[in-house]
């Protein structure tokens, strides 16, 4: 994957992620637990189609995915995106880490 495509795609989590229900969401799925639609809709003011809305989006960046058990579908946390966003956080971090250190170095010549 190139920079650029790597940069785009954590890009689309981020943006995913921009949304207090879809984070919502991940916190109720966070467990590894496999939920219906009508589990994630229980105590959510939403209704089942603004939560599927939700999901679909999620499951477009792949930090869920669902399988079909019967006629409806069952939704589970995907740990790798998030995983892949941590790793670049810590890189991001470390590089400012290095910026602030030489700024902390010139300013104290």
């Amino acid at each position: 994957m190139s920079r650029r495509s790597a940069a785009r795609a954590r890009a689309t989590v981020f943006a995913a992620l921009g949304d207090e229900t879809r984070l919502a969401l991940l916190a109720r799925l966070y467990d590894g637990r496999r939920r219906s639609i009508a589990e994630l809709t229980e105590g959510s003011k939403l209704t089942r189609q603004a939560i599927t809305k939700h999901l679909r989006v999620l499951e477009r960046v792949r930090v869920v995915h669902s399988v079909r058990a019967g006629r409806e579908s069952l939704f589970e946390f995907n740990p790798q995106p998030m995983e892949d966003l941590k790793d670049y956080l810590e890189v991001v971090s470390r590089q400012w880490d290095e910026v602030l250190l030489r700024l902390k170095a010139f300013v104290e010549k």
